[in-house]
């Protein structure tokens, strides 16, 4: 089948070429662009003819009333973060007010988005780049308030890193009636990487396609030929046509296109090439327009008439007729509002290639002195056309002057690809090539991809030609990635062979990296050399004028003392300043509180942990430290977990997800234990599982402690199911942290999990000395969560010889856990309780499991509450009343619901019983009545909304 194009394109009667050889790919384009939200990737080499296709789709999608907005990305760009996105959303008009789900409210969308500032959004302020999840939240709420929309970027191979970060933001939380559709080169990406980094998966409900272009047939090559010669082309010719194209239908367009304008046939034996295509298109214009078409082929990107004309020595009229000719002649294309180019960037090379070399360089030298008399100077391009002459002087200066510019507007992927070509540089200068590598350092953060990070900064500081304090400042930063993003506790060998290099020169970037070392949660240092290092690090910071620093080395101190439970920590966190002239102190005060926040959440301080985190989240705000705000919010959604808001908690959860990319590690241990605590309660044992691994999949040292968590979670499957040895391996890896490390005060459940399993296992005196141990190690620290273990410890102990005793001290750990406020951890140890006193006291028991199994529901804990069920019928007690009424219809009776929410899980009738304490023949009867009532499937559960 040929699609004509209803567009003419090239001379006066010229038509474009039929759309051959491509239907399925439209077909499946346009499936996946209709079913919003969706994400589509177009891949395929230069010239196969991705922007014919998504040319095609967009004529169709508009026909169908869908609003579509295109952007593309350009191999030399002037510093601007967001550059296509810019491009294509000044497409949208008008811009609704900000009203309902309008844009003042869900972020900051900075003006330069926009043709106009976005109504209702706050200004930011002068001198600091917005935060990019803000851009990308205004982007977002724009295309939801111009639904239904289509947002096309091509050639995203080229896009800075701020637009494929905001990218990947937006395909991970598009708007319901959106589609996002991405073209590229896959020969341009790095070997392994991906278009939108690893961190990209199509979240649930979010469709989309991926499809490939390959060249196009001989028969489908003929029919384009045919197309615009007529079906009595002649057969010789057709064949050195699809000889020359290869299967590229742009080469073929472009001979086609040449043979149209009255060239004849082109002639046998050319190099299968563009050069000759348009070297015979070029050769039928007059010489202002050839000039002109030079002038398109040196600038690289498309430029307004006034440049063109100005780098070819042109007068107004002159460039106009010219412009008109080279139009005519299909040599450049209109390619956006007083923007012209090649159409193409193999024409544009084709062409470049064809020019000699002494006019080129008059060319550049033209282009340079044009570009530099503009009132805004393009400083990237100058730095191109400067390289370009081998000035190389003037090219490090230039592109220097565009890398500040980039780092000013935030546009970090300009910035870094700048400095990497600088640094390359043989011969550079000493104090250039420090200057660029500390930039390069500096800016590493906000890398999207941090194994190119860690790459760079590696072959930075093995190379030579840096001072040693310099040598450190970069191996300090590089260490940081390493722990930060990687998890790869190598970062700290780094940051120690920094504070050798820092420590002559730097002393404050020296102390830094040594209460840096104090303070980092690993198993490299035990928690005495910890306090050495931070009394170096006074010591090495005493009497600095460096307030910064001090208050740096200052805040990780308490950090470290509210990590290791000591009492005077909450007073020394309660003494920093909240206002200071210096904004940098402000900040680290607005670190300490912040990680005090997330400690108090590990030791059951959780008043003091909202409070701190309420007052972080503050300063982090008004003082625009985006990483702390970042950390902060998840310990927000912590503490409402701690606190039993569990019913909407994977809604929430992945919403925070969606809002954030790369989360640093620690927080993301966290919020993935509770999400693997919370599918365990519900039975989806394997979601547990899946979150808990991920988590120690992630620690591969076994060296971080907040991994403790997901162990015990872990372990406490493998208890259940009575594996009794791989329960005690998980946990074991983690028990050697918490003497080093002095951490006994972690209320994590590793403890109590470790016991319980020894006894299991018939190892009464190893339980007894673990027991022992923690009791000594948290004595006279302020540990409530801890104390509320010990007790737990000790009923344990208890529980099988005194079951009295057991009692009283589960029923001290419910009171503890409730006096800290949080009803999952009480209810289980009520729960505990009321089993130990099941064969002495069985009314009492049945109360207190009767009184456990309402927190669970209420909490939606249904294999908790299951169990405290199956324990009251096991006891032979009285069954708990009925949660609902007989007779349900064709509606879902509670149980059936339970059985549901596990099958949309894709849990086995197996595990089902085990969850809910029920015989596999019950499970089967209830999974063959919810099956009939929703008139599914098994398989056709996983896609069922409960």
């Amino acid at each position: 089948m040929v699609r004509r194009s209803a567009g003419t394109e090239g001379g006066p009667g010229v038509c474009r070429p039929a759309f051959v050889g491509r239907d399925r790919e439209l077909a499946v384009l346009l499936g996946a662009a209709r079913a919003r939200p969706s994400v589509v990737l177009i891949e395929g080499e230069a010239g196969i003819g991705k922007s014919r296709l998504v040319v095609e789709a967009v004529a169709v999608l508009r026909d169908d009333g869908v609003r579509v907005l295109v952007g593309t990305c350009h191999p030399l760009r002037e510093p601007l973060a967001f550059g296509p996105v810019v491009d294509a959303l000044r497409g949208v008009g008008p811009v609704p007010p900000g009203d309902g789900g309008g844009l003042g409210a869900s972020g900051v969308l900075p003006a330069e988005l926009l043709a106009a500032p976005t109504p209702g959004a706050p200004p930011w302020p002068a001198g600091h780049a917005a935060p990019r999840h803000l851009v990308a939240r205004g982007v977002r709420a724009l295309l939801e308030s111009v639904g239904p929309v289509v947002l096309v970027v091509e050639d995203v191979q080229w896009a800075d890193e701020a637009t494929q970060e905001l990218l990947l933001l937006l395909g991970r939380d598009l708007p319901a009636d959106t589609a996002l559709v991405l073209s590229y080169r896959g020969e341009d990406l790095a070997d392994g990487s991906r278009i939108l980094g690893t961190a990209f998966r199509r979240p649930p409900g979010t469709g989309g396609a991926e499809i490939v272009l390959r060249r196009l047939s001989a028969a489908d090559l003929r029919l384009m030929a045919r197309s615009v010669l007529g079906e009595a082309a002649a057969p010789a010719l057709l064949g050195i046509l699809v000889q020359r194209s290869e299967g590229l239908p742009l080469v073929m367009e472009e001979d086609l296109l040449t043979v149209t304008a009255g060239a004849g046939e082109p002639v046998l034996g050319v190099p299968r090439s563009l050069r000759e295509i348009f070297a015979e298109r070029v050769d039928r214009l007059p010489p202002d327009a050839v000039a002109l078409v030079n002038a398109a082929a040196v600038l690289t990107v498309p430029a307004s008439e006034r440049l063109l004309a100005d780098c070819a020595a042109l007068a107004p009229d002159a460039a106009e007729d010219a412009l008109t000719a080279a139009l005519a002649g299909s040599v450049v294309r209109e390619l956006g509002p007083d923007r012209y180019g090649f159409a193409h960037l193999l024409a544009m090379q084709a062409h470049y290639d064809n020019l000699p070399g002494p006019l080129r360089r008059q060319l550049h030298e033209r282009a340079l002195e044009v570009l530099q008399a503009l009132p805004v100077p393009p400083l990237v391009r100058i730095a191109h056309h400067a390289r370009a002459l081998s000035d190389t002087e003037g090219w490090l200066r230039h592109a220097m002057a565009a890398v500040d510019q980039a780092v000013a507007v935030g546009d970090q992927g300009t910035a870094a690809a700048l400095l990497n070509e600088i640094l390359e540089e043989p011969e550079l200068p000493v104090e250039l090539h420090t200057r660029a590598a500390l930039t390069l350092a500096r800016i590493a953060w906000d890398a999207t991809e941090y194994t190119r990070t860690i790459a760079t900064l590696r072959r930075i500081v093995a190379g030579p030609g840096l001072p040693t304090a310099t040598r450190g400042e970069i191996r300090l930063d590089l260490g940081l990635v390493l722990l930060n993003q990687a998890a790869d506790p190598s970062g700290e060998t780094e940051i120690e062979r920094a504070v050798e290099e820092l420590e002559g020169e730097r002393p404050e970037q020296a102390a830094r990296a040594m209460s840096l070392l104090a303070m980092w949660e690993t198993s490299r240092f035990s928690a005495a050399e910890q306090r050495a290092w931070l009394e170096r690090a006074e010591a090495t910071i005493a009497g600095s004028p460096d307030r910064a620093a001090r208050a740096s080395v200052t805040a990780n101190r308490i950090t470290v003392l509210g990590a290791q439970g000591r009492p005077e920590a909450a007073g020394l966190l309660a003494e920093l300043p909240r206002t200071d002239e210096d904004p940098e102190v402000v900040r680290h005060t607005a670190r300490a509180l912040a990680n005090a926040a997330e400690i108090g959440i590990c030791l059951g301080q959780d008043a003091l942990a909202a409070q701190c985190c309420r007052e972080a989240l503050v300063l982090a705000r008004r003082h625009h430290a985006h990483a702390l705000v970042v950390h902060c919010r998840s310990y927000e959604l912590l503490l409402s977990w701690c606190a039993g808001a569990w019913t909407d908690w994977d809604t929430r959860y992945a919403a925070f997800l969606a809002d954030y990319v790369d989360e640093p590690l620690a927080v993301d241990d966290l919020l993935a234990t509770a999400e693997g605590i919370t599918a365990a309660a519900r039975g989806r044992a394997a979601r547990a599982v899946e979150r808990f691994t991920r988590v120690l999949a992630r620690d591969r040292g076994r060296t971080n402690v907040n991994a403790m968590g997901a162990a015990a979670g872990l372990a406490r499957l493998h208890l259940q199911r009575g594996d009794l040895d791989t329960a005690w391996r998980t946990v074991d890896d983690y028990l050697g942290l918490l003497p080093a490390k002095e951490e006994w005060v972690y209320a994590m459940g590793l403890v109590p999990t470790a016991v319980e399993i020894a006894l299991r296992r018939g190892e009464h005196q190893a339980a007894t000395d673990l027991a022992a141990a923690h009791r000594a190690g948290v004595e006279g620290l302020d540990a409530p969560g801890a104390v509320a273990e010990q007790h737990l410890c000790r009923a344990l102990l208890a529980e099988a010889e005194q079951p009295a005793v057991a009692a009283e001290e589960f029923d001290r750990a419910r009171a503890q856990w409730t006096g800290i406020g949080r009803p999952y951890a009480a209810a289980l140890a009520a729960e505990q309780a009321a089993a130990a006193l099941v064969g002495t006291r069985p009314a009492e028991a049945a109360a207190r499991l009767t009184e456990a199994a309402v927190v669970h529901d209420r909490l939606g804990a249904v294999s908790d509450a299951a169990r405290c069920r199956h324990l009251l019928r096991g006891a032979g007690q009285q069954r708990p009343p009925s949660r609902g009424r007989a007779g349900y219809g064709d509606e879902l009776s509670p149980r059936e619901l339970e059985v549901a929410r596990l099958l949309v899980d894709g849990t086995t009738n197996r595990d089902i019983a085990a969850a809910l304490f029920l015989s596999p023949r019950t499970v089967e009867h209830h999974v063959a009545k919810v099956l009939r009532k929703l008139r599914t499937t098994r398989d056709g559960m996983r896609s069922v909304e409960l």
